[in-house]
């Protein structure tokens, strides 16, 4: 059971496509990602693929301070929302936003 739910996490890691793009002056690299939990809802919905698009306000110290919707599948945003509030980006001088882009693949 315990390696089929290990298979079953590294399958969801390999085919959610995150692709994190940032802002106009420039992106902020990220230098930690976690990858968003596929919910259980979308799989019963059988959600084949869907994108989250999420406005990020990352503090000086590379966290991030405020996240926003910005367009996307409503059953996939709080699993967005609570993958990129653990994500870390490059400290830098002051503050950014940065739009970061979800592609969830069942």
């Amino acid at each position: 059971m315990r390696r089929c739910l290990a298979l079953a996490f590294l399958a969801i890691y390999a085919c959610a496509g995150v692709n994190a793009q940032g802002s106009p002056n420039g992106a902020r690299q990220v230098v930690r990602r976690i990858v968003p939990v596929y919910p259980d809802l979308a799989r019963r919905l059988h959600l084949e693929e869907a994108v989250v698009k999420l406005r990020v306000t990352v503090a000086p110290d590379g966290t991030p301070k405020a996240t926003e919707v910005l367009g996307g599948n409503p059953v996939l945003a709080k699993s967005a929302l609570d993958a990129v509030s653990n994500w870390r980006w490059v400290p830098a001088a002051n503050e950014s936003k940065e739009i970061v882009e979800l592609t969830f693949h069942r």
